[in-house]
């Protein structure tokens, strides 16, 4: 699915050249209270911040709807058999472990903030354990959207570097069948199209990134499916050593709880 049309049009409120003021950050959702990995440096500027949409994150990450279905497949079944007893059960137990899938993706997506800036992607997570993750733009290799329904979307990204984090730890902030090569993930976020075409446009200033235009699938892409976007000659240019950058770009993925 190309980035045009609906993606030029809600790429407006999401300009590059807005910014956000650094204070709101300890505001909205899980504060890093000044850490280096979850807390942008002075001169860096955010470009955005966003939290999943808790409703589309427990069907997608948590699977509610699919474990609702499976147990109601079960109370039919019951019922098709005569066993009443059992049917209730599975209706009873199904209605339970939804709503539990729904809490644990509320509790997910309250204590997730995603922030984007010039320099890097933070993303402060956990529910049980607040965890902080750094992704240098400079170390994307690759951005890759899946569309999901109202204009929300998973937004991965391929990391290169020396360092690498566990699956475990990203969860459910992370693509899954990954566990080689983790790769973190933008769940559920609104305006998903305009958010990966700023994504691309801040790595721009880094060199080239290759963005897949087409629905993420669990196989590896084809390798046709990646466009080139060139940065602009003037942007790679004006890269220069600032402290926003300093111990952040250079060795990839790195996170720490807090």
């Amino acid at each position: 699915m190309a980035l045009t049309g609906t993606a030029e049009r809600t790429a407006t409120p999401l300009s590059l050249s807005a910014g956000i003021d650094h204070a709101e950050l300890e505001n909205d959702g899980p504060t890093a209270h000044g850490d280096r990995l979850g807390t942008p440096a002075p001169d860096e500027k955010v470009l955005w911040k966003g939290r999943p949409d808790f409703g589309l994150l427990a069907r997608t990450a948590f699977h509610a709807h699919k474990a609702g279905l499976y147990m109601a497949a079960l109370a039919v079944i019951g019922l098709m058999l005569g066993n009443t007893g059992a049917a209730l059960f599975a209706a009873g137990t199904g209605v339970v472990l939804v709503a539990l899938l729904y809490l644990l993706a509320w509790l997910s997506a309250r204590s997730t903030l995603y922030i984007l800036t010039d320099v890097r992607l933070i993303m402060r997570i956990g529910m049980a354990i607040e965890t902080r993750i750094n992704v240098p733009l400079k170390q994307v290799k690759a951005a890759h959207l899946r569309p999901r329904p109202g204009g929300h979307g998973d937004i991965a990204l391929e990391v290169g570097g020396e360092r690498l984090l566990g699956h475990v730890l990203l969860w459910p902030h992370v693509r899954p069948w990954r566990y080689a090569m983790p790769q973190p993930m933008l769940r559920a976020v609104p305006d998903a199209a305009a958010l990966a075409q700023m994504i691309a446009q801040a790595r721009a200033q880094y060199g080239e990134i290759h963005q897949n235009l087409t629905e993420i699938k669990d196989e590896a892409a084809p390798a046709g499916h990646h466009v080139p976007v060139a940065a602009p000659a003037l942007a790679r240019a004006a890269v220069v050593k600032r402290a926003g950058d300093s111990g952040l770009g250079d060795k990839g993925l790195e996170g720490a709880p807090a």
